[in-house]
């Protein structure tokens, strides 16, 4: 009886404690509802949304322009330019639009919000596929790969800058939506998305897609649960709503998985990083330097590549290094590590970190001479070791064999397709004595399609060493030999022909050039 009698107290204080707590959430929730949701104009802000959330001729303009500033600040690498594709946004109007949709359970505008979003993200990737099928640059630039691994920070990334973007709306303060513009970067994915289209590169076009998708839905459901935080009038059922709620929950979590273990990769990546540091560290005295580490995570098996400058070389090092990391990583790691032996001074450690750079700069220059004597050999279609090459002068020289069915004209395209690929490097194709095109002549001079074999006879003639002989009238056969000598072309003048077509062929290398005559002992045309 004594306790029963003592408990009393106790179990009325808990319950006292219980009534205060719902009441001081009932209270807060009347605030909340009275105070905060009534000062929204819904309205106002569902108005606004819908403006923004359709497809007009300015939504489909900015569309073009932010996509094409995106693409091209992401092959040239400017985090400016791309910045500047961010501010623009296009894609945030009927990305809310489609939140506060859902939120309101209005279907009419559900569906044009999504149309507008369809339509612009198909545009956008056709759009930047396009600048980059015909654009020269076609590496994958460092702005580019960051895009191509989402991981679970963005995705709580793209869900703060939501949550500011949804409040800045909904209370009136859209300044703060370029902020959250930038944040979110919807242009920039989807770009990366053409261009991993345009490349044929499924790794940037998966990844670029995945973080597209990962700040739509997050934008998208972050604006659904902000209008019914904020009280927007909506016309779905109670079990509609509880329904909706499970969708919200579920997307974030079917999101939250990948980017999960994205992140996850990513840390074993650092963590085996700072393994390889410290294992290759270990090896070598307490004065020896690491100039370089290379990890290739992508290779089967991991590849690791190392330049250490080092007093004492360590015979040993690159085998103990490989055990210790596939003992850490649990497969095999294949480990090259390239040691130089330099003084224990700073200076000397310096100096051969110069030259080891020097080494690297050399062996990529090696590789490029390579490539572009493998082309060259495959163009020309000769051997390798006929291909002469001036690597001090940046000049590549190389015979042509004869193609059947190829003329001079041909050779040329040759030379200067593979002039474009090179631009840094001089490049000489030198044909085989083919025929020369006839040149046609006026009174004035050769005519347009004259001046266009002009061109060819002059870069043929300064490739093929022999002299070019000139058939036709006194007069245009003097005229055309004054064009090919002023690019120092030897010609010998025969006489036949009818006036207007001068036949060019090419002379035996022996045969001796014939002077021009100097414009004083050239006689006058007489005039009819």
């Amino acid at each position: 009886m004594t306790e029963t009698t003592a408990s009393a107290p106790v179990h009325e204080k808990a319950i006292r404690r219980g009534d205060s707590f719902t009441d001081l959430l009932l209270s807060w929730r009347l605030w909340w509802r009275h105070s905060v949701c009534a000062s929204v104009n819904q309205a106002d802000v569902i108005e606004q949304r819908r403006e923004e959330a359709v497809i007009s001729a300015r939504y489909l303009f900015m569309l073009a322009m932010s996509a094409g500033i995106a693409v091209l600040g992401l092959l040239l690498s400017s985090p400016a330019v791309v910045i500047g594709a961010m501010l623009l946004s296009p894609l945030m109007g009927p990305i809310i639009g489609l939140g506060f949709s859902l939120a309101t359970g209005d279907f009419g505008w559900l569906r044009k919000s999504a149309k507008a979003l369809a339509i612009g993200t198909v545009i956008s990737i056709g759009f930047t596929a396009l600048i980059v099928a015909l654009s020269p640059i076609q590496t994958v630039t460092e702005e580019i790969a960051a895009r191509t691994r989402p991981n679970l920070f963005d995705l709580f990334v793209a869900l703060f800058s939501a949550l500011a973007g949804a409040y800045a709306m909904i209370r009136g303060r859209e300044g703060t939506v370029v902020g959250v513009a930038i944040a979110t970067a919807l242009m920039p994915p989807l770009a990366v998305v053409g261009f991993g289209l345009a490349t044929f590169n499924w790794t940037v076009f998966s990844g670029a897609l995945l973080l597209y998708v990962t700040n739509l839905i997050t934008i998208a459901l972050t604006a659904t649960v902000m209008a019914r935080l904020y009280g927007f009038r909506t016309n779905l059922t109670h079990n509609q709503t509880r329904f909706q709620d499970i969708i919200v929950i579920a997307a974030f979590m079917g999101l939250a998985v990948p980017l999960g273990l994205s992140l996850n990769q990513i840390r074993k990546e650092a963590l085996f990083s700072r393994q390889t540091s410290a294992a290759i560290s270990d090896n070598f005295p307490d004065n020896a330097r690491v100039s370089s580490i290379e990890i290739e995570f992508e290779g089967q098996p991991v590849g690791v590549v190392a330049t250490v400058l080092t007093p004492e070389i360590a015979p040993r090092a690159q085998e103990l290094v490989q055990r210790r990391l596939a003992r850490f990583l649990g497969e095999p790691v294949a480990v090259s590590i390239e040691q130089f032996k330099v003084g224990t001074s700073a200076t000397a450690a310096e100096e051969a970190q110069l030259a080891a750079a020097r080494a690297q700069a050399q062996e990529a220059t090696d590789r490029e001479i390579r490539d572009l004597v493998e082309l060259l050999a495959l163009v020309a279609g000769v051997a390798e070791d006929d291909v002469l090459v001036d690597r001090d002068n940046r000049r590549a020289l190389v015979n042509a064999a004869p193609l059947d069915g190829a003329e001079l004209l041909a050779y040329r395209e040759l030379e200067q397709r593979i002039a474009r690929r090179v631009p840094d490097w001089s490049i000489t194709l030198v044909p085989p004595a083919r025929t020369l095109p006839e040149i046609t002549v006026t009174e004035d001079g050769p005519d347009a399609e004259g001046q266009r074999s002009i061109e060819l006879v002059e870069w043929a003639g300064t490739r093929i060493a022999a002299p070019i002989e000139v058939t036709g009238s006194d007069d245009d056969v003097l005229q055309v030999r004054r064009l090919l000598a002023a690019n120092g072309l030897a010609t010998v003048p025969k006489e036949g022909g009818s006036p207007g077509r001068v036949r060019l062929r090419w002379a035996p290398p022996d045969t001796p050039a014939v002077d021009l005559p100097r414009e004083e002992d050239v006689e006058p045309r007489e005039t009819p």
